[in-house]
This record gives structure tokens, sequence and C-alpha cells, in this order.
């Protein structure tokens, strides 16, 4: 007997029904008269029988039996006969959809515990026919004890198979079509499994973008099941059209925001490339990531020529205008109060301005910030910014006014990039004061600086905001001109390196290194604000910020030439999202040129972490372990984001 089937969707569950196999062949039989003097029959699966009405026992026990269906308890339930068939995500499926499961706890009548353990057989036998055991019969029962328990008995029957699976039209993809077939996945012998199939066709359906094919139907499928031999047949058909080549971008109508020139810039394919239905999605989700973007449409369009395929675009505005607020504290860095307000496309496309400012107890701050994301390309950003600062430190205190401007390639948590770099450049006046660490003599001096910052870093990490297996290794060079009575060079540089190793499911070593160098100037002709300083929550825990090296006559730290420093923590997933992370840090500053890594000053202590959907939030407490005169015994340092 052969027996079409259809589609059901169940939850989020594709479910092949197909008819009753009796129902298919023959014709319900004619039933005969009813006569309403024949005995009632009795009520399934409850076990109460129908009372004869007319009768004095009817008349006695109604009244009880009345009660008796009526009265309230709780239940338990237990499935049988699946263990050998049933997969995790069957029974998944099943609780999750499961009527006896959902009132589990709750007390319930007769009537109301056979009508769900109905409801759920039907379900059970729905869910097994989607495995592909068409025949399965699901019986219930109830079992009396302390509590009443639901039995439902499974009898899966056999596991049908496919003997004939085609994909008519496939072969008009000429060379693909063998790939196509692979990326569908499904061939005679597999079981009849619904999910299998719908897994398959959305498999197809991505191939054949990836392949080239822009403009490929795939059809419903079709299966047909053949009782008698336990096994069936699949028939779904494919058109993939022409293979083509990427066009020309162009602007639907309606495209708002910006053309499609910048959108060129944005996307990973050129014209020329073969078609790939990947691209467009990267190319959407690019889109999307700017900010600036509340719906996009990026789709396939004929050109005027046959061979290629041009993609529209039509882009809806976001808000374009951001305020932004933050308020902290720091050892050493004190309260801390700043506000900025962005128009991130004032100039289109993509140029926006940030009025910044910042109101603090030792820093005072105001700045213009030009930025140009997607600059000639994907993820390059260029920025010029303009800003006037009053910093205060225990090491100095500085008025500075400053104007730079870079051109970097950034990551994000989006599109984490291995590779990223910076060039720059920046001119800088600062008015600073210090003291004479050898008498503690105030003094003021005035700094003509101009830089060259470029920086290179690789991420071979697994994680932008936490890492967990891998390394980074970064590097920063700057060479640097200053005029201070007369013109004279030196080179900022600096490496970091970092590793993660897990052991287990809950634990994670990780460790980094830094270290920094100044050559070509004695430390007291370098502007105190461009010296190497260390302590602090992104330095060595424990200590105020800035306050590990040399210091002067008042025990001031007065910054040095070289850094060393090191980091050792194991984070640890304690229960639910939070986790504990002990912790050892290491440091000093240096006077020479290259650090002689003597002399450290450690840190040590225990962090808790939360782990958000937007990354770890950081809190850590640490203490010196070997501090000087005038050390702090503890530092608190709360951070969204590992240490490092």
């Amino acid at each position: 007997m052969v027996v079409r089937t259809g589609w059901l969707g169940l939850g989020a569950t594709a479910v092949l029904l197909l008819a009753d196999p009796a129902a298919a062949q023959t014709a319900p039989a004619e039933l005969p008269p009813l006569d309403p003097n024949s005995p009632m029959a009795a009520l399934p699966d409850i076990g109460v029988a129908w009372p004869e009405l007319g009768t004095d026992a009817a008349i006695a026990s109604s009244p009880q039996q009345s009660t008796d269906s009526a009265a309230e308890t709780r239940y338990t339930w237990r499935l049988d006969g699946i263990d050998e068939v049933a997969t995790p995500l069957l029974r998944q499926r099943f609780t999750q959809l499961s009527t006896l499961a959902a009132n589990r706890g709750k007390a319930a009548n007769a009537a109301q515990i056979d009508r769900r353990a109905r409801e759920d057989a039907d379900l059970l036998g729905t869910l097994l026919r989607g495995e592909g055991y068409y025949d399965a019969r699901v019986t219930t029962r109830v079992e009396q004890g302390a509590r009443p328990l639901v039995v439902l008995e499974a009898e899966p029957g056999t596991l049908y198979r496919f003997n004939g699976v085609t994909l008519a039209g496939v072969a008009a993809a000429g060379a693909k079509a063998d790939d196509l077939t692979k990326a569908f996945g499904i061939k005679p012998q597999d079981p009849v499994n619904a999910d299998a199939v719908v897994a398959g066709e959305a498999q197809l359906k991505t191939r054949v973008g990836q392949e080239g094919f822009p403009f490929a139907s795939i059809g419903q499928p079709e299966i047909v099941v053949d009782h008698a031999t336990r096994t069936a047949t699949l028939d779904l058909p494919v058109s993939p059209g022409t293979q083509r080549r990427f066009g020309r971008l162009v602007a639907l109508p309606g495209n708002k925001v910006f053309g499609a020139d910048h959108v060129s810039e944005i996307a990973r394919f050129s014209s020329g490339d073969p078609f790939n239905q990947t691209s467009l999605d990267d190319l959407r989700r690019a889109l999307i990531q700017t900010g600036l973007i509340s719906s996009v449409e990026v789709k396939p369009v004929d050109g005027s020529d046959p061979a290629v395929v041009d993609i529209g675009v039509k882009l809806e505005p976001a808000p374009q205008h951001t305020v932004a607020g933050e308020l902290g504290y720091g050892t050493g860095e004190g309260a801390r109060a700043e506000l900025s307000w962005t128009d991130r496309n004032l100039f289109p496309p993509e140029g926006g301005l940030t009025l910044r400012g910042v109101l603090g107890t030792k820093e005072q701050l105001g700045s213009i910030i030009f930025r140009r994301n997607n600059f000639e390309g994907r993820d390059r950003v260029l920025t010029a910014q303009l800003a006037a600062a009053h910093t205060q430190r225990d090491a100095y205190d500085a008025k500075t006014f400053s104007l730079s401007a870079s051109l970097e390639r950034q990551t994000n948590i989006f599109f984490q990039k291995t590779w990223t770099w910076s060039l720059g450049g920046e001119l800088v006046a600062s008015d600073e004061r210090d003291v004479i660490a050898s008498t503690g003599e105030p003094r003021r001096r005035t700094f003509f600086i101009a830089a060259a910052p470029t920086t290179l870093n690789y991420d071979g990490s697994d994680d932008l905001l936490n890492p967990t297996k891998g390394f980074r290794l970064g590097g920063r060079l700057s060479p640097e001109l200053s005029l201070q009575g007369a013109v004279f060079g030196y080179t900022r540089a600096q490496i970091d390196a970092s590793g993660y190793q897990p052991l287990g499911d809950k634990l994670v070593l990780a460790g980094r290194v830094r270290i920094g160098s100044i050559l070509g100037a004695p430390r007291d002709e370098i502007a105190p604000s461009r010296r190497f300083y260390a302590g602090g929550g992104a330095s060595v825990r424990g200590y105020a910020y800035q306050a590990i090296g040399p210091r002067d006559v008042n025990n001031d730290p007065i910054g040095g030439r070289s850094l060393a420093e090191f980091s050792v923590e194991a984070r640890v997933k304690a229960f639910g999202n939070f986790g504990v992370v002990p912790f050892l840090d290491g440091g000093n500053i240096y006077t020479s040129t290259l650090p002689t890594f003597s002399t450290l000053q450690y840190g040590a202590g225990i962090g808790v972490r939360y782990y958000s959907n937007f990354g770890p939030i950081r809190v850590d407490v640490g203490t010196p372990l070997n501090p000087k005169p005038g050390d702090s015994r503890l530092g608190v340092y709360v951070s969204l984001g590992q240490a490092f």
C-alpha cells in the first residue's frame, strides 16, 4: 500500500504525518441501529462501569461514583517502550510539549488525567512517526498506588527507510550537481527522519547560494510511504538556474543613509568575483554593525548581462545621535565623570563628530573627535582629535593641548580580527610640573612634542572579551621629537604578549608579559607624561595607579625609561554565570634603557567575574606582597572584560 504524506509543523519541529493504513484501504462498515435498552459500554481507561439506568443499584451507586470521579489527586507519569529508539531530541520535545509534564504536581480528577494521557499518547505517536516509526502505537494505563501512575506504553514498530531519493532538476547545475547532492545529504537506506530532511533542505539552500546560483529555487519535498515494504521515496524539485558572477552594487528605490559607492567599500567581494550568498550575508551583518542602519535589504537583481548578477541595496536609517555618560572612581585616579554627545553620520558616509568632556578630581578634559568608519575599506577607521586636558598625578601635573590623527584597522566583537594595525601622528604642547628627583625642588617646563605612533597586533584567541584559548602578541613603536630648550629625539617601544590555556571545562590558566623601553634620551629630559609607569588595575594589581617604580624625596613616583610586568591568573567557573579568579602580578619601572627584571614588586588577590551576554564584568581585590612605605594595603578594580 502506498500513502502520500504531508508535513505538519510541531513547535519548531517538522513531523511527517500519514493516513492510517486501515483507513486507506477499507471503507468504514455500516453501523447497526442503536438499541436504547442495551447496556452502556465501560468508560475506557478509567475502570468505572456505566450504571444501568432505572435499577436500584444504579440509584444507590451513582452518588458515590460521582464523588470518586470528581476527586482530585496528584499523579506521576512514565514512558515505556522507547528506550531503544528515542533520541535525546525526541525526549526533549516530548517533555516541552507534554500536557502531563506541564501539569506535574497539580491535582487532577480522573477525567482530566485521562484526557492528558490521551493527548500525550497522540503527541508521542506523532514524534515517533517523525523519527521514522510509522507503525508506532501508544496505549495508556493508570496504575494505582499512593499516587496514580500514568503509563504511556509505546510499540515503535519497524524503522522505515528511504529506498529512493531524487533531486529532480539538480542535473541543470552541471559540474556542481554532485556537490549539491552531497550537501542535501539524504541517501537511500537512510531513516525516514523528518529532522534530517529539513536539515538537508536547509543545507542544500545554503550550498546552492555558495556555489554561485543566485536565483535557485528549492521546492517542497514530497515523500511517498509504502507500508507494505516499510520504505519511502523522497522527491525534492531543484531549479538551480545559471551560475553568475557579481556585477554592480545598485541602490534600490527608497534607499537612504548612504549610497552604493560606500557599500562597495564595506563589501568583501568585487565585481567579477563568483557569486556567493555567504558574501551577501556578511555584507548585511556589516551594514547593521555600523549602527546607522535600522533595517537592510541586500538581494540579487538581474542585470543587463545574463552572466552577472547585480546586488540591490536598500537601507533604512537608525537614530544617529548618541549621548553617553560614565561615573567612576579609581585609587590614584580619583572620582571621574564623563559625558559625550555623538552625531554618527554628520559628514556622510559614516563621518561622525563627538564632543567629549571629563570632569574629575584629578582629570579635566574637553575634546572634539572626528571619526570616519570603513574609510577606503572594511573596518578601517580614520580618526582626528583636538583635545585640551589637565591631568594631576602623584608624579606630575600637566596641562596639555594636542592634535592627533590616525588610520587603523580595528577589531570588534562582531568581526574579531587576527591582525590589526594603526598609523598615526600627534602634535602636543604640554605645560608640566614635577620635581627634581634628587632634591625634591619643584619645577615647571613646557614641552613641544611631535610623535608618529604605530601599532601591530596579532590575536589568536577565541574571544575578544573573554578568551579561553590561544594567544595574543602586540607591539607599539613611537618615534618622537621633543623641544624643551633644545630639540632631541627618542623612541618609545613596547611589546605585550598573553596566552590562554583551558584545563577542563571550568578552568582557564591565563598569563601575560609586558616589556617597554625608551631609547635615545635621559629620563630627566623626557616629559613626565611620556615616561613609563606601573601599578593599577591594568598593570600590577594591589598597588595604586602609577605607584610602582623609582620615587623622589617626597615618596612620589617619577616614572622611568623601561618597564617589565607579568600577570598569572586562574579563571575558575564557580556556579551559574559567576566565576572566581585568583591572581599574581609583578612588575617594576627602571631608569635604565632596558629593564633589568630585578627588585620586582608583587601583588596578589582574588577577583569575581559575572559572565554577562556582552562579556565578563570584573571585580578584583588585590594587596601588595612587598609594599614600599606609603603603599595602600588594598586595591579594588572594576571594569568590563578580563584583565587581559
